[in-house]
């Protein structure tokens, strides 16, 4: 598995359909996806019957309504996460990053063993409410092939669920090749370096000299202001 990361190799690849679809964990999705289209199909179209003397339809797990809204509710929500996961797959191998792959794998694992105990828990409702069914609230027996489908195929959700965290998990402890993957790697086309840029001419910047003082012209200091005699007409004696 050389220069792979995470199942996936370095980003730039064609996609192949045809090893796309050959994949186990594209198999697993697919048919979660299909078993999510069974079991809220069969409760919706005939999860709800009535007594002939009765009007109102109710649930046919034993009239708890909780019951086939779960698995209305559950099969919905399935079915979207799968379509979901199927795209993220189409998606996984142009990921540069590898920490982005990493918490891609990581979020498969945890929704898919979230499935598979959600699975779990309704297979055990779905079975409990048609085992404790009274005859009496369904005399002609209508919508039995469904209930079972619904309940047969939550049994088997949990297998194909916990298949595809099985497989996540794989991919986790494969991780990435060292040799050709960093944890900052990026698409090659990203790490061009930038166009050299020409060196620019510094002009000398000019700065004004700080005043002088001039200093005072002592020669002249002592007779500046001073008269003699003789300027006053003042004779010397």
């Amino acid at each position: 598995m050389e220069g792979m990361a995470y199942g996936a190799g370095k980003a730039g690849g064609a996609f192949d359909p045809l090893t796309f679809f050959r994949q186990p964990q594209t198999i697993l999705r697919i048919v979660s996806w299909l078993f999510a289209i069974v079991i809220f199909g069969s409760i919706a179209n005939e999860g709800y019957v009535n007594r002939p003397d009765e009007v109102e339809e109710f649930c046919i797990f034993n009239r708890n309504q909780n019951a086939c809204n779960y698995g209305v509710a559950m099969g919905t929500l399935a079915f979207v996460c799968c379509m979901a996961f199927l795209a993220l797959d189409i998606y996984f191998p142009q990921i540069t990053s590898v920490k982005d792959r990493k918490k891609a794998v990581l979020a498969d694992i945890g929704v898919s063993a979230f499935w598979s105990f959600m699975w779990f828990v309704g297979f055990c409702f779905l079975a409990n409410q048609w085992q404790v069914a009274k005859l009496e609230d369904n005399p002609l027996k209508e919508g039995g092939d469904a209930a079972r489908a619904a309940i047969a195929f939550s049994f088997f959700s949990i297998f194909t669920w916990a298949g595809q965290a099985f497989l996540g998990f794989q991919r986790y402890k494969l991780g990435a090749d060292s040799a050709l993957f960093s944890q900052d790697y990026a698409d090659p086309s990203q790490d061009r370096p930038p166009p050299p840029t020409l060196p620019t001419r510094v002009w000398p910047t000019w700065r004004p000299r700080p005043p002088t003082r001039s200093r005072p012209m002592t020669g002249l200091q002592g007779t500046r202001g001073k008269t003699t005699k003789q300027e006053w007409g003042v004779g010397v004696g």
